[in-house]
């Protein structure tokens, strides 16, 4: 018999065995714990860049990928405490309160307190949308854009259900829908419209814009597209909910039967899903049958540009999409749709009908100009919108007033910030002069603000290009030609 302590030295010690059958142990090692299940481990692939998704969601894609007509019916289970975790952390740390005036400073001194009991409120259905608080930001044509600002846990919830129907629908969503996708983004779009302009023969461009899109939106038809693949009612409640929340403004709360809530969190995907049925399959299936030429297509959420090789199938295909769009509470901006000609070909053939230059067109920001290369091939020029400009410096020209008093370093620091944010978007190849007048006037701005700190300023012109050499970045390309970013992102 052995006694406690011998008990307890077999329990923890044991012998290595040896590397050759026959020969005895080599040594007393310690014995290791056995393995234990993995219930209480978490599914969630845990990665420095916080990218990888439940392994859940891996499933579910997978099924959307194979099964293309198939309901989803739990769905519910994927809302984890992790999931509400992430989708806290991936929330803007300064965004504007909304009705419940939760910030998440706020939200996040009891986090896991919070988190656990918004799930347990989510999965018994006690879970209540709050109305959204509707702002008006100044539009750079000068009118107002309404934008609704969604409650604290009302943006958790719906940014940890929009992860789980992105795992369904991004198995449906077409190649030429850009918009508030994962993985693409706005400069994917704007490659993808370069390249079909300048490597496919399309003479027309047909630039649509829709009328109030968001506020039109029938969400008795949005419903129904939801249903095709969404057979958990659990989540289609939620998205009623979300619906019929309503709108808070100046302290009066209406709700209306049509529209998605501007600025919530779900609406991108929401608008995404009902364009997808109302367009996309649509349009796809018309340039398979209809089109007697090349048709090329791209949407980034409610902006779309159709290009066409001949004007006939142009025409008739406005006619059919002005149709179409009717059937779904749709309706095309009678001033802002328009169709032009514009390709490789249009300046010779504009020129041979004693017609002047091909006529631009704006797609997310940008101006697309028919040009030529420095050898006199066809090239397509892009530079950035005037008003989107003037926008942009009249915001720095009350910034730097509310600054006038700041010392120049951190003033420096600030506009350093602006013009780097402005470049990362807008320098893209042919628009180097429009980066220029940017920092131009961005300086100008700024002498005429440090002029103003005292009636004895000698902020003289030589002074203040120091200042912006020291602090203002250059003006530089920043992004590739399209073609050779577009040729990494979809090889062939």
């Amino acid at each position: 018999m052995m006694n406690g302590q011998e008990k307890s030295d077999s329990a923890i010690v044991a012998t290595k065995p040896a590397n050759n059958a026959g020969k005895p142990a080599a040594e007393w090692v310690e014995r290791r714990a056995g393995t234990k299940g993995n219930a209480g481990q978490s599914h969630m692939c845990r990665a420095q860049n916080r990218e990888s998704v439940p392994q859940g969601l891996d499933r579910v894609r997978h099924a959307a990928r194979q099964r293309k007509k198939e309901r989803f019916t739990a769905l519910m289970h994927h809302v984890t405490v992790d999931a509400l975790r992430e989708a806290f952390f991936a929330l803007k740390r300064k965004a504007a309160p909304g009705v419940d005036g939760l910030t998440w400073q706020d939200y996040e001194a009891g986090l896991e307190d919070h988190l656990h009991a918004l799930h347990a409120a989510v999965q018994s259905g006690a879970y209540r949308a709050l109305p959204v608080r509707r702002q008006y930001i100044p539009k750079p044509d000068g009118k107002q854009r309404p934008l609704g600002i969604a409650a604290l846990e009302d943006k958790i919830v719906q940014r940890a259900v929009v992860e789980v129907l992105n795992a369904v629908y991004e198995a449906d969503f077409l190649g030429f829908s850009y918009g508030f996708r994962p993985k693409r983004s706005q400069h994917d779009a704007l490659d993808a419209l370069a390249v079909g302009i300048t490597t496919t023969p399309v003479n027309w461009i047909l630039d649509t814009d829709i009328r109030a899109f968001f506020d039109s939106v029938s969400q008795e038809w949005l419903t129904r597209f939801l249903r095709h693949r969404i057979g958990d009612e659990r989540i289609i409640r939620l998205m009623h909910k979300w619906l019929k929340a309503g709108v808070l403004e100046d302290g009066e709360w209406s709700i209306s039967e049509t529209g998605t809530p501007q600025g919530a969190v779900v609406s991108p995907l929401l608008a995404n899903i009902y364009l997808h049925y109302v367009f996309d399959l649509w349009a796809e299936q018309w340039r398979r049958r209809e089109a007697t030429g090349n048709v090329i297509i791209l949407r980034y959420a409610d902006d779309i540009v159709v290009g066409f090789a001949h004007e006939a199938d142009a025409r008739r295909f406005w006619d059919a999409m002005r149709s179409r769009f009717e059937q779904f509470s749709l309706v095309l901006h009678p001033d802002k749709t328009r169709l032009l000609e514009f390709g490789r070909f249009a300046a010779a053939s504009r020129a041979c009908r004693g017609l002047g230059k091909p006529e631009t067109f704006t797609f997310l920001g940008l101006i697309h100009i028919c040009g030529k290369s420095r050898r006199g091939a066809f090239l397509l020029h892009r530079k950035t919108r005037s008003d989107r400009m003037r926008e942009a410096l009249r915001r720095v020209k009350e910034q730097l007033r509310r600054r006038m008093h700041d010392p120049i370093p951190v003033q420096g620091r600030w506009l350093k910030q602006v013009v780097s944010g402005y470049f990362a978007y807008h320098a893209v190849p042919t628009n180097f002069r429009a980066l220029g007048a940017f920092r131009h006037h961005v300086t100008v701005l700024w002498r005429r603000t440090l002029r103003r700190r005292s009636q004895k300023d000698g902020m003289t012109w030589e002074r203040i290009t120091k200042l912006a050499d020291a602090w203002l970045p250059k003006p530089r390309i920043l992004h590739p030609w399209p073609n050779q970013r577009f040729a990494v992102k979809h090889p062939r």
